[in-house]
């Protein structure tokens, strides 16, 4: 599976990674290789995130609901 990634120069040093293709995702590294490095974790876990929501709706009886949080 390939995703791509923005890398963005961050402002303290180093660098900001989101993948627009999975919103929310993101992650930094201090250089651009930890960066993609940090971005592959990233993304694997975001979709074993999905994956076990999918676990989740499939179970018979299980009744999902979405909360809203105002901070």
């Amino acid at each position: 599976m390939k995703f791509y990634i923005v890398l963005e120069p961050a402002e303290e040093g180093g660098f900001v990674v989101t993948v627009p293709a999975l919103d929310g995702c993101f992650t930094q590294g201090d250089s651009e290789q930890e960066a993609i490095a940090n971005a592959r974790e990233a993304i694997v876990t975001y979709l074993e995130g999905l994956e076990k929501l999918n676990e989740i709706k499939s179970q018979p009886g299980v009744v999902l609901r979405e909360v809203e949080l105002n901070l």
